[in-house]
């Protein structure tokens, strides 16, 4: 009898389901089957499904790298593309500012012209308004004396092309002085063409010869250095009443008076 109880005491101790429930209680939690799915039971030991790390492959990354080219790419031409369109636009606006200042000034010069023939510096008299393809000369009034000099409020001025701008010539005087330095109205000029019109007619030339000491109008074509051609028209107007047109040698010697000259005239 007491071998048999030794003998069932021996197999119960060396049967697989009690080792194995001995390893299992014996054995680290960490390395439980219930505690690892990817573990499995073989016979008695515990076998751990193999991981995989998947990566990039080569192509890919190639695909990679070109898509972030082209994107890339296609950024900085799209920066280049703002960069020179801001560039354009600036220019142009400066430049049609240019043009916008050459036009006011001519027109208020215009607008004030008056019949007042002047003297050059070798005293010479020369008509009020004179002008061909490319200058025109003449008197204007209006011009400001805020400090108040010993000097009249007439001024000559001239306008000529030279050296590819427009440039805008003053006297100090009108009679008997030299010019100041020319001033720069519009530059970046190709090319300039004066038309002067006098009675619904046009002329390239003006010099108070057909009756009429200024003419109704001026036209000025403008040809800049990238060939665009801007079309200018202008009133010439009176800043003070015409002068008495000179009597007759008749009248003059029957002691006729000239005809009166409202001085309402504009």
């Amino acid at each position: 009898m007491a071998v048999d109880a030794a003998r069932r005491a021996d197999g119960r101790s060396t049967h697989p389901a009690h080792r194995r429930g001995g390893e299992r209680r014996g054995r680290p939690r960490s390395w439980a089957v219930d505690d690892d799915p990817t573990a499995t039971a073989r016979g008695d030991r515990l076998v751990s499904a193999p991981h995989t790390e998947r990566g990039f492959t080569l192509v890919e990354v190639m695909v990679a790298l070109m898509i972030f080219g082209l994107i890339a790419s296609a950024g900085v031409a799209l920066l280049a593309f703002s960069v020179r369109a801001q560039g354009v636009t600036t220019s142009r606006l400066d430049d049609v500012g240019a043009l916008a200042r050459q036009s006011s000034l001519l027109a208020a010069d215009l607008a004030q012209a008056i019949d007042r023939p002047a003297r050059d510096e070798r005293g010479t008299l020369l008509p009020a308004f004179v002008g061909d393809g490319t200058n025109v000369t003449f008197v204007r009034g209006g011009w400001s004396n805020l400090d108040a000099l010993p000097r009249s409020t007439l001024q000559k001025v001239s306008y000529r092309l030279a050296e590819g701008a427009l440039e805008r010539i003053a006297w100090p005087m009108i009679d008997g002085a030299a010019a100041l330095p020319p001033s720069v109205a519009l530059d970046r000029v190709r090319g300039l063409r004066l038309r002067y019109r006098i009675s619904g007619a046009w002329s390239d030339r003006w010099d108070g010869s057909g009756g009429a000491a200024l003419p109704q109008a001026l036209e000025m074509s403008l040809t800049r250095d990238d060939g665009v051609t801007f079309r200018q028209l202008f009133l010439v107007g009176s800043g003070g009443p015409p002068r008495p047109p000179a009597p007759s040698g008749a009248q003059a010697a029957d002691g006729a008076q000239p005809p009166s000259v409202s001085a309402n005239a504009r």
